[in-house]
């Protein structure tokens, strides 16, 4: 996956911590549309990434970073809470014979999965899971 970043600043000669502008899900500019709210998204992601090109802080670059890992993290944060959420629903239906309990397992399923998804996001964050490289300086 290709992103475009600005250096913030160099942790050493070969990492620079960058800043990813996000985008929404539509593609479109989210401070013009009532569709989502840019309280709940951070706007800008900040990250280490190898620089071996030699960019410096202010600079335009254009970023690479592994699809299976970004795409491995987006199947649990997206998956695994919805998963759980239907298991333990028919986990409690199967034992209770009662849609009040089995939605409130499926209902704590989903929060399992939702507690597990932050700490999984914790754990990349620190041990720095997710790699970048600064392929390219673009021009001004």
């Amino acid at each position: 996956m290709e992103h475009t970043a600005k250096v913030n600043r160099l942790i050493n000669t070969q990492v620079a911590q960058i800043a990813v502008q996000r985008k929404s899900a539509c593609g479109h500019d989210c401070s013009k549309c009532g569709g989502c709210s840019e309280m709940l998204v951070q706007m800008e992601v900040k990250a280490a990434a190898s620089n071996y090109v030699g960019a410096v802080p202010g600079d335009l670059v254009r970023v690479e970073s592994e699809s299976s890992q970004i795409l491995g993290i987006a199947a649990v944060v997206y998956m695994v809470p919805l998963l759980l959420f239907f298991v333990l629903y028919f986990i409690g239906q199967y034992l209770a014979h009662t849609d009040s309990i089995a939605v409130a397992l499926g209902v704590l399923g989903f929060a399992m999965g939702v507690a597990l998804a932050v700490f999984v996001n914790g754990v990349v964050k620190r041990r720095r899971l997710t790699s970048f490289r600064i392929t390219d300086v673009l021009k001004p």
